[in-house]
């Protein structure tokens, strides 16, 4: 018997190994990675590139503390640094804590301004992780429940509603920042038009407010762009990332520019394994390797491919609500509960996900083909179709 902590409902299979978008379980059969670890593994598994670069790190210094000086950090922070046009990173472990570090820079920027109760404007249906800031911050009432008193300080808007949040900001004048995801992962794959996401840039301007985008899910090249707010041409504030920047190594970061530039200290925020030799030499490769591969072109090729491959395959089928996305992040949205699909695809020798209970969450490796994305509909459509015809 286990004794691991009971946190996961976990799907009976365990994988061994994995090849590039396929992973190999203990009897050896082989499945259809359409979720990459929920968007970690950016350059798919075992890819030799990364392997390499690993290995060999790992044979250099796996850590050293952020007491001293690391090289490979200053220099993924330089890269980052240059991709975005923003200006300082501080490096974590994961996505809450990069988002963490986010909340308390907002905080921090509004008691320098004499704000001493400042807050944030959040979203509706945001998942911004499971610490109790950024739970708190998260709008899933389902996740926050059997853990209060959430941490105060935010205000809940429905999501793209500029209105909202202009209403907000004349009634409200604790309000130092907006944080939100330019596409919705856990609230089931949805994206904030460009429009929205210029006048959002406009309204900060005009009040004084920090623009936060969580890119955890979206970042790193998954949406055709480096970073979602790219598509947009806007520039945030400050931006967090982690999940696929380290490509299935643990790493997150928090970027800043603008407002939040140049306000934390020594001993304002820290962490013990945070940018580490190790995290930061993966972080490099993934990004050398997307850029030198053309993978966010392809994300877009192939996206495309399989939105379309799921429009002509469930054409006419009644209860298939929506197909949306942008790059490789794309969710089916059906008119009703379909988490059972999840088994029922991994008998089929698929990963996939259901997330808002309704709606199919696809998020594959940057490396997917257009074969891939053909494989994946013919495995995916003919479950969805039984699944609405029950």
């Amino acid at each position: 018997m286990s004794h691991l902590m009971n946190t996961y409902a976990r799907l009976p299979v365990a994988f061994t190994h994995g090849e590039g978008v396929w992973l190999f379980d203990e009897t050896g059969k082989r499945y259809l990675d359409a979720l990459s670890g929920i968007a970690v593994s950016t350059l798919g598994h075992n890819h030799p590139r990364l392997v390499r670069t690993i290995a060999a790190q790992a044979g250099r210094v796996l850590h050293t503390s952020n007491l001293y000086r690391i090289p490979l950090q200053e220099e993924l922070s330089d890269r980052l640094a240059a991709l975005s046009g923003m200006d300082e990173v501080f490096f974590c472990n994961s996505g809450c804590e990069a988002n963490e570090a986010a909340i308390k820079l907002a905080r921090f920027y509004g008691h320098k301004k004499g704000i001493e109760q400042p807050t944030i404007i959040v979203m509706e249906n945001a998942f911004h992780g499971r610490t109790l800031a950024t739970l708190s911050a998260t709008g899933n009432r389902k996740t926050q429940a059997g853990f209060e008193p959430l941490v105060s300080g935010f205000v809940r808007v429905p999501y793209k509603d500029i209105g909202a949040i202009r209403t907000v900001g004349e009634h409200n004048h604790n309000v130092v920042a907006v944080m939100l995801e330019m596409v919705q992962g856990e609230g089931g794959i949805n994206i904030a038009d460009e429009a929205f996401q210029r006048e959002l840039r406009q309204v900060c301007d005009e009040r004084g407010w920090m623009m936060i985008c969580d890119e955890v899910q979206c970042g790193m090249g998954r949406t055709g762009k480096w970073f979602g707010w790219q598509h947009a041409g806007v520039k945030p504030d400050m931006m967090t990332l982690a999940k696929g920047l380290g490509s299935g190594v643990p790493i997150g970061a928090c970027v800043t520019t603008g407002l939040a530039a140049g306000l934390f200290g020594p001993g304002n925020h820290g962490s013990t394994f945070g940018g580490n030799p190790l995290a930061c030499a993966a972080g490099l490769e993934t990004l050398a390797t997307i850029e030198d591969d053309g993978l966010m072109a392809n994300a877009v090729r192939v996206g495309e491919a399989m939105r379309a491959g799921m429009h002509e395959a469930l054409a006419g089928v009644s209860g298939v609500v929506d197909i949306r996305g942008q790059g490789l992040m794309i969710g089916i949205e059906l008119d009703r509960p379909c988490g059972g699909l999840v088994s029922q695809a991994l008998e089929a020798g698929l990963l996939i996900n259901v997330t808002a209970e309704r709606v199919i969450r696809l998020l594959p490796a940057l490396v997917f083909t257009e074969q891939d994305a053909q494989t994946l509909v013919e495995r995916l459509a003919p479950l969805v179709r039984q699944h609405l015809e029950q």
